[in-house]
């Protein structure tokens, strides 16, 4: 008597991954939302490039038609959808980006990722509200899956006040985004990272990465750090780059803030 085998199979591994998406929620009438968009577009050219956009349709409510067209107006603007938010889970074709439920509200619990990895299931995945400057807001709520905290960066601190205080570097590779008011690391921001903030920026370290100040709306907000190697400044969706920088503020400690209109970054002593 002979015995078969057994044939040895290896099972398929499924890791679910999230990662920050900004969320864009037109509104009617679209022309003038449009109109909207692209004053944010003058304002801040290049801000979406590389960026997945969640396309929150729940308000506008429009037929599959309208949809395929909106998603080709805003890919002509640079703006890529990779998905769709619309309730009651429609079937928009294979040529439209897929349809996403389950978003919920974001929280700063493991809103700060490590390099290498994204995360698990049940990471945030959060988006910002995108304002023009002296507009009304482009769109967006901040939505995301519920995170959980022994996934954030360990030194990570969240006071009843809402500012958010990291203790440790933040290295290449790592995004922050809170919420909430101002975000104050204590070590240094490394190039390649970024750091995006409803209120002001602190970084007593080198800041070499990008900051972002005001993220959902606040012109009042301010970034300071304590010696400026920024790939990027930026608030109220106002930003400057490195190659774009004054000398004379490189390598100095210096605050960066809206006035008239206008981002100025200073010294600051």
């Amino acid at each position: 008597m002979t015995f078969a085998a057994p044939v040895e199979t290896k099972s398929i591994r499924f890791r679910a991954r999230s990662f920050v998406a900004f969320t864009l929620t037109p509104e009617a009438p679209l022309d003038v939302w449009l109109e909207s968009l692209d004053r944010w577009i003058g304002n801040s050219p290049g801000y979406f490039a590389g960026r997945p956009v969640v396309l929150d349709l729940n308000t506008l409510k429009p037929d599959v038609a309208a949809i395929e067209s909106l998603v080709g107006v805003l890919g002509h603007r640079g703006i890529r959808v990779y998905a769709i938010e619309l309730d009651g889970g429609a079937e928009l074709g294979a040529h439209l980006p897929p349809t996403l439920v389950g978003a919920k509200e974001a929280t700063s619990d493991g809103l700060l990722l490590q390099p290498g990895r994204k995360g698990r299931a049940d990471d945030a995945k959060a988006a910002s509200e995108l304002k023009a400057p002296g507009d009304a807001p482009v769109g967006g709520d901040a939505k995301a899956g519920a995170a959980r905290a022994h996934d954030a960066k360990p030194g990570a601190a969240l006071p009843a006040d809402g500012t958010l205080m990291i203790r440790t570097p933040i290295r290449s590779g790592q995004l922050v985004f809170h919420p909430h008011g101002d975000v104050i690391v204590l070590g240094s921001v490394a190039s390649g990272s970024e750091i995006v903030a409803a209120g002001s920026i602190h970084v007593y370290g080198t800041l070499r990465g990008r900051a972002s100040a005001g993220g959902l709306g606040n012109s009042a907000a301010r970034i300071f750090c304590r010696k400026n190697e920024a790939e990027l400044l930026s608030v109220d969706g106002w930003y400057c780059t490195a190659e774009e920088m004054d000398p004379s503020v490189r390598s100095k400690a210096v605050q960066a803030f809206l006035d008239n209109g206008m981002l100025r970054i200073a010294p600051f002593s």
